[in-house]
């Protein structure tokens, strides 16, 4: 539903005044405005995911759009009546217009990638957008012109453009090529810092106006002056500034020194801007701002407190110690759901209030939890005989994980973000530090575990050696003792008490059975995990007995004889409910350990049963399987049995009969038995909650700030007053009207901290829904009327991973072909190409093709869409660079693409450098390298100098190392190459592999490394360690590496198809071979004579 559709501005003023004195509208100051525009009597603007419209000055918005959805970047048409924004109403972010009176969206881009409206041309007729559709990389967008009917877009000539203003001569462009602007990280000048270019339509060339390491975004056109922000003030806060083009002079408008300015457009005479969640107007001729105070008239249902499902939010699950109940965490709070029957609680109702990693106690009487109501993260114990909560010790400030309650229900044990191994009583309220681990990051602190005995008298777990092997810890509670049973000498991990405990089990990291490349002679030692058994007494009966093949004798059973077995028997059964004290030798127990015969490999989280050691057997590497098998070692039996296949996680019962398995966010109870299913599915859809939007808003922001505080690698937060920060930001939760409005103050939080990996998103926002579109893998143009392919994009021959369906065997279509039909509607029926291929992503269709437009001749092919078509341009543009290269240096020098440092850049190095070692110079390019891991095997695999050869009778002589390159490099590097991306040229640079070329790279090398998730579903990132140098220093966060040879991007250049950066690298290669081919050359030892 839309609303207003033909009321006029005054009409809607007069019904509005009439209805509100007789109905309850909610009015409400707008703080929280986002993307402002302003024409010459109107401001647009997006407000609790809509889109609204106020009078220039002021007062009471009326609101113009209503779905679903987030309607962002409004942008009035030079004449006011109509505003293009952006939408997603059919499936992806598109541009959409609607009159300034209300009515009907109307959609006008329509390819599956999402687009960003910047503005119109002078004369209305056409819209100007950005998108990465054709860049092959989301690392940069391209800008587009297309008609303000719709139709087939216009690619324009720059080759990177995030912000953009064109002229009213139509011939001038002001754009930049990056944008920090949806980053979370203030004062920031690194190599992706934004600057201004002035670029020429007619020529195709460009100046850079700004050229500094400043964030300069957002020009803005007015006549002969250029307004834009800037934080190149002392504050480092973004201000208005002005450029004139003929004085070429930059002179400072605005002076905000508390927020920084945010999305500023330019009206006819005023500039409207958004600061602190404060709308402001700037009149230009008198250089004064003046606030604009708007009011919002609506229902704002979004803040309704609303009954909600909680299990989209599950973030752990308990078993009860009986098999019949689990206890969940889920949107913080803590629900009792049944195995199968009965009714579901939430025990704790309390929105606002996260409670986290819920634990049932063995008695079944308690359940301890986590709790941030005391506004620090909490050990409550509720007592569910009479419902009651009681908080356990005062732990103040810190992040804690699961707990291990002791089998007396007294004791639990848990980890902290610290690292620190912490020990709770509930009966003496008191919780101690009894150990501390030193290398654990969100990972290892999440699926930190730890075992009882039986008795409560003794706690097992594992700790980190300085090896960085862990090693078997046994904490005896009375003695306040800890016990290192293991050397540390291999890596052991996940101890258990053994049922009877007698043992502890654990696994150990101990099989070093090579895994060789099939390319070169390095190998990694995969599948070493083997399961162990630690007997806890000198005299521990080994328990896989020796077998001796007897002959039982029968004898007569009397009655009196048969009375005495059936006594005896009820005694053991009494004996064995009792708990047996435990009792450990600790002198030499390493010594006693035991292999068990379990099949060795990618082997976790052990748990013990009665005669039987249950396990996690994840895939092997190598192997073929993809889902962990869930599986016991049978001691009575020596064989090993599958319970369940295709398991994520279990957890036993404390009776030791149950499993909760889990697979694809579904749980079961099962027993520990063989052959089990996941038949019977808890079912958590009855787990309902209340939520208070603006009280869980406001503990998300406090849990947002806290995390920060507790995991940030630098205790002194980068000497930002972090408590400053919070009264800061955190008046303005009272205007939060979406979810969308609380991510955006976290991302100012966070930003505060100026540091790299900084992120946010997610949470429970107001979504649309979506659909993917078919692609053909080409590039079209209208001629006649017709649709025709101007370019089939096609990657090298060799590649085979994706190619254009028109390429495919059979299919005889060429480019300059017309496509007159898809699956039988003449495509001009549709308003462009793209309309008649959304909804069928790797569907088949049927096309028809003709040489001509008037269709003769036509021929129908079937082909299958692609579902993403990036992969093929990148793979396209990848092609064309090396082919560039192979041309212009006569076959001597290879090119090499690395797009990340993550597994598809190690996919495409190593490709490409095994293709192309024997080339006597190689291009490394990493720009827009997006990072992943720390890449010191990448520097490895370009660096293995020649050690030796070897002679051979006949053919080729060997080098060793086999296919190593050893002749010049160089590096291609930019700003958009980042975290990965920036310790790659570091590598490269500190190996003295070769020059590295370009500009500067995005420097943020302060990682991240998992962070706990947010109640609803959100996410923000911790960066949790930071990368220095041998001699003391810090890596360059916030700047980056710089290049040994400076070569600027130059959209005049690229525009023109020039690669300035490349070229320079193809001489720096080829001047370098010409000195090396001046060099003697490898000579090969003369034949010795060894008959003497």
């Amino acid at each position: 539903m839309y609303s207003l559709t033909k009321f006029t501005t005054h009409t809607f003023f007069i019904i509005l005044g009439y209805l509100l004195p007789q109905v309850m509208f909610s009015q409400l100051p707008a703080k929280m405005i986002q993307f402002p525009d302003v024409s010459a009597t109107q401001i647009c603007f997006t407000y609790a995911n809509d889109l609204w419209i106020v009078g220039k000055n002021g007062g009471t918005a009326y609101r113009l759009t209503t779905k679903k959805g987030n309607e962002t970047m409004g942008k009035f048409s030079p004449d006011g009546k109509t505003i293009a924004f952006n939408a997603n109403y059919d499936g992806n972010t598109d541009v959409y217009t609607i009159p300034v009176t209300g009515g009907i969206p109307k959609r006008i881009t329509t390819h599956g990638m999402p687009d960003e409206i910047k503005g119109w041309t002078s004369d209305g007729k056409y819209l100007i957008y950005t998108s990465d559709m054709k860049s092959g990389k989301q690392r940069f967008s391209q800008a587009y012109k297309i008609s303000a009917e719709g139709g087939l877009p216009i690619k324009m000539p720059m080759s990177k453009v995030e912000e953009l203003d064109i002229h009213k001569d139509g011939n001038r462009v002001a754009m930049t090529d990056k944008s920090r602007l949806r980053r979370n990280w203030k004062r920031y000048r690194g190599g992706m810092a934004a600057d201004i270019y002035l670029f020429d339509l007619k020529t195709l060339t460009s100046e850079n106006i700004t050229k500094s390491d400043n964030n300069d975004e957002v020009p803005m056109w007015d006549d002969n002056d250029l307004y834009y922000v800037s934080d190149r003030d002392e504050n480092k806060k973004f201000n208005i500034w002005k450029y004139n083009i003929d004085s070429k002079a930059h002179e400072q408008i605005t002076f905000f020194k508390d927020f920084d300015i945010e999305r500023p457009s330019m009206g006819a005479s005023e500039i409207v801007f958004e600061a602190g969640g404060t709308l402001y107007l700037l009149d230009l001729a008198s250089k004064n701002t003046k606030e604009v105070s708007i009011n919002v008239v609506g229902d704002f249902t979004e803040l309704k407190p609303t009954v909600k499902k909680a299990e989209k939010y599950i973030h752990s699950v308990h078993l009860a110690p009986d098999g019949n109940r689990v206890i969940v965490g889920a949107r913080g709070e803590v629900f009792s759901v049944p195995k199968k029957e009965g009714i579901t609680q939430n025990l704790t109702r309390t929105s606002g209030v996260a409670e986290r990693y819920p634990s049932w106690s063995p008695n079944g009487r308690y359940i301890a939890y986590w709790s941030d109501q005391t506004g620090e993260y909490e050990l409550m114990i509720r007592d569910l005989k009479d419902n009651s909560e009681k908080q356990i010790g005062q732990q103040g400030p810190g992040f804690r994980y699961q707990l291990f309650w002791s089998p007396d229900s007294k004791k639990l044990i848990f980890v902290d973000q610290a690292m620190q191994i912490r020990l709770a009583d509930i009966t003496a309220n008191t919780i101690t530090i009894i150990d501390q681990e030193t290398q654990l990051f969100q990972g290892g602190l999440s699926g930190f575990s730890a075992s009882w005995s039986n008795d409560s008298k003794y706690v097992t777990y594992a700790n980190s050696h300085k090896n960085n092997n862990q090693q078997i810890i046994v904490y005896e509670v009375d003695k306040k003792q800890k016990h290192t049973i293991t050397s540390g000498f291999y890596n052991e991990s996940n101890p258990v008490f053994s049922e009877d405990n007698k043992y502890i089990y654990c696994t150990t990291d101990r099989a070093f059975d090579p895994l060789y490349s099939d390319f070169d002679n390095s190998w990694i030692y995969p599948n070493s995990t083997k399961i162990a058994m630690l007997p806890l007494t000198k005299d521990a009966v080994h328990p896989i007995e020796l077998k001796n093949d007897t002959v039982a004798i029968q004898e007569e059973n009397t009655t009196k004889d048969k009375d005495k077995k059936g006594k005896k028997k009820e005694k053991e059964d009494k004996d064995e409910e009792k708990t047996t004290p435990t009792v450990i030798d600790f002198d030499e127990i390493e010594s006693r350990m035991i292999i068990l015969p379990v099949k060795l490999g990618n082997i976790g989280r052990l748990s013990a049963a009665k005669n039987k050691i249950i396990f996690l057997a994840h895939s092997r590497t190598g192997a073929s399987e993809e889902k962990s098998v869930l599986k016991y070692y049978d001691f009575e039996e020596d064989e090993e049995k599958v319970i369940l296949k295709n398991v994520d996680d279990y957890e036993l019962s404390f009776d030791r009969k149950s499993i909760l398995a889990f697979s694809d966010r579904k749980m079961s109870v099962v027993d520990v038995a063989k052959d089990q299913s996941f038949e019977d599915k808890i079912d958590t859809s009855n787990m309902d909650m209340t939520v208070d939007p603006q009280k869980e808003w406001k503990q998300i922001f406090t849990d947002v700030w806290r995390l920060q505080r507790d995991f940030f690698y630098d205790k002194n937060m980068h000497g930002v007053d972090w408590q400053a920060i919070k009264a800061k930001y955190e008046p303005l939760l009272e205007y939060v009207a979406s979810r969308n409005d609380l991510n955006k103050i976290i991302g100012s939080v966070i930003a505060e901290l100026n540091a790299s990996h900084t992120y946010r998103g997610g949470g429970d926002a107001e979504r649309a829904a979506t659909k993917k579109m078919g692609y053909l893998g080409v590039d079209w143009e209208i001629d006649q009327g017709k649709y025709r392919i101007k370019k089939i994009i096609t990657p090298a021959a060799w590649d085979t991973e994706v190619k254009s369906p028109l390429k495919k065997p059979g299919v005889l279509v060429e480019e300059g072909d017309y496509i007159l039909k898809i699956n039988g509607i003449t495509l001009t029926d549709y308003k462009d190409p793209y309309v008649a291929l959304e909804g069928k992503a790797g569907q088949t269709i049927e096309i028809t093709v003709s040489k001509t437009p008037d269709g003769k001749n036509s021929k129908q092919y079937l082909v299958e869409t692609l579902a993403d078509e990036r992969r093929l341009r990148n793979l396209a543009w990848i092609e064309e660079k090396r082919k560039y290269v192979d041309q212009k240096s006569g076959g001597r020098i290879g090119y090499i693409y690395v797009p990340s440092t993550g597994i598809d850049g190690q996919e495409e190095l190593v490709r490409m450098f095994y293709g192309q070692h024997h080339k006597d110079g190689l291009i490394i390019d990493e720009r827009f390298n997006n990072g992943g891991q720390i890449p010191d095997r990448f520097v490895e695999l370009l660096d293995r100098p020649v050690l030796n050869y070897f002679k051979v009778r006949d053919g080729q002589d060997w080098t060793w190392p086999p296919r190593s390159h050893n002749g010049p490099k160089a590096m291609l590097i930019n700003g958009w190459s980042g975290s990965g991306g920036d310790a790659f040229p570091d590598y490269f640079r500190q190996r003295e592999i070769g020059p590295l070329i370009g500009t500067k790279t995005w420097g943020g090398l302060i990682g991240i490394s998992g962070s706990p998730e947010l109640i609803d579903g959100g996410i923000v990132t911790v960066p949790t360690f930071r990368m220095y140098y041998p001699n003391g220093t810090w890596f360059a966060e916030g700047h980056g590496v710089d290049p040994d040879i400076y070569v600027a991007e130059d959209p005049g250049k690229e525009a023109q198809g020039i690669d300035v950066q490349l070229d320079r690298a193809i001489s720096e290669i080829l001047n370098k071979l010409e000195e090396k081919d001046k060099q003697p050359k490898q000579k090969v030892p003369a034949p010795e004579d060894r008959s003497k």
